[in-house]
């Protein structure tokens, strides 16, 4: 079995949002970053079980600059045979889609997981973009997955309630949480991943009409305003006069 999970740099959960470059641009400046929770805790670690249980080989592939090189590092030290970097800032979601799909496209990947968004962007558009890019199936929001003998089982969330669905490898799946269980890299792995190969590939063309205006921060919360349990028409009022939301 032959996995391609697909992994991002994301800033740490704590790390302060600022903008630089007239406001373009994320303050990389002073945060820590880490690889995207979806990706690590979800995705890759379901393709580390699949391997295990059926034997293969896992790769991971991140686009971008060598920054991200500790990230790739990790998934390594978490057990992937094989890391992949695209040299290339990653400007939106169809330039890394385009990266993902045209390494994919050459490697015969049974299955590519990533994470159902990134924490940063939370825009759950590149598994998307990859599977259509490959003229293969794709299961979004995919929180259970049980695979035989080039089959697979997967349970997908749906609004009130989950969506079962069976279809033959291959095939791009996203990952949500109850995918799989984080793990925690050991000793023995940190070790390891320092002597696996890190392969940085360059970019291919792909062209995009996207281009980013500006970043905003959303508007500071008001204060909060208490009213008697017992003063109901004075709660109606605020509700329909400053919230407007009756």
């Amino acid at each position: 079995m032959n996995i391609l999970v697909c992994v991002s740099k994301t800033p740490d959960t704590t790390a302060k949002v600022d903008f630089i470059g007239d406001a373009k641009k994320y303050n990389e400046e002073g945060k820590q970053f880490i690889m995207n929770p979806y990706d690590e805790w979800y995705a890759l670690v379901r393709a580390m079980e699949l391997k295990e249980s059926n034997g293969g080989e896992v790769t991971i592939i991140n686009v971008g600059p060598a920054s991200n090189d500790p990230i790739l590092r990790k998934g390594l030290a978490i057990g992937a045979d094989k890391a992949i970097r695209v040299d290339a800032e990653d400007t939106d979601a169809f330039f890394v889609a385009s990266q993902i799909a045209a390494y994919a496209v050459d490697n015969g990947f049974d299955l590519i997981f990533c994470g159902k968004e990134t924490i940063d962007y939370n825009g759950s558009l590149v598994g998307s973009m990859v599977a259509e890019l490959l003229n293969q199936p794709f299961i979004s929001y995919a929180s259970k997955m049980e695979y035989t003998d080039g089959t697979a089982i997967v349970n997908r969330d749906i609004e009130g309630g989950i969506e079962v669905l069976k279809l033959k490898t291959p095939f791009v799946l996203s990952a949500a949480k109850g995918l799989a269980e984080q793990r925690i890299p050991n000793m023995r792995g940190i070790m390891m991943a320092k002597r696996k190969p890190l392969d940085v590939i360059p970019a291919v063309d792909a062209g995009s009409g996207l281009s980013i205006e500006k970043f905003e921060l959303p508007a500071d919360k008001g204060s909060v305003k208490m009213v008697d349990p017992n003063d109901m028409d004075e709660l109606v009022r605020l509700l329909h006069e400053e919230a407007k939301i009756i």
